[in-house]
């Protein structure tokens, strides 16, 4: 049986640490009960530790030791089912999940921001989402009647646009405010046993950078 919940801290732990930013502190792993051990190094490259382009993310899975975001992604999603059931669908859930990544991109990079930008990049990402991404989605949840974004099941575009919506909710409130199959869709996704398990307080996630996080990262690179 899928373990939905394995596969979605998976690729959510890959998001947190992606492109060249890394962990503060040493390697962090963790053991997801998958017959695997999967492991997230830091920054600190050293020769040998396996980090084919030297810089992370780089997961240690199956006996593997994988780098580069989609790569990561695909293998996870594949490896549990949520790539899609043929070749149509898997171009979807790629081309749905290229455009989400590109908007989640800005959110991992704002804590980076100086302060005096931040405010403006919440400006225009809400402008952003409001005008270019959400329409898409909201068109796409409107038009096929389907429970998910891709088919009758669960995919990594699912996966990758509640990830980007609940951290868009977390800055804009109201951001769906003139979506409403998006919303509907948000909430029938949250409410899915294993995702409403994986999104309570007490879960085990990595949230996206804060500013103790930015400080600690700048304060490791002196």
């Amino acid at each position: 049986m899928l373990n939905i919940a394995v596969s979605i801290g998976e690729i959510f732990w890959s998001l947190a640490y992606r492109g060249r930013l890394g962990p503060p502190t040493g390697p962090r792993a963790a053991d997801r009960s998958l017959g695997g051990f999967v492991r997230f190094w830091s920054l600190q490259v050293e020769p040998g530790n396996h980090l084919l382009f030297q810089q992370v993310p780089m997961v240690e899975i199956d006996g593997m030791k994988l780098v580069q975001t989609r790569s990561i992604l695909h293998y996870i999603a594949d490896k549990h089912h949520l790539f899609g059931k043929d070749l149509k669908e898997r171009t979807l859930i790629d081309m749905y999940v290229e455009g989400t990544l590109d908007l989640l991109e800005l959110l991992i990079m704002h804590p980076f921001l100086k302060p005096d930008d931040q405010q403006k990049e919440v400006a225009n990402m809400a402008q952003k989402a409001i005008i270019r991404y959400f329409p898409v989605f909201e068109k796409v949840l409107r038009g096929h009647g389907q429970r998910f974004l891709v088919g009758n099941q669960l995919s990594l575009a699912d996966i990758i646009l509640l990830q980007t919506i609940l951290a868009l909710e977390e800055k804009i409130p109201n951001i769906l405010s003139a979506f409403p199959h998006l919303q509907e869709y948000i909430m029938k996704i949250s409410n899915i046993p294993a995702i409403n398990k994986f999104l309570e307080p007490s879960s085990e996630k990595q949230p996206l950078p804060d500013d103790m996080y930015v400080k600690t990262m700048y304060s490791n690179c002196k």
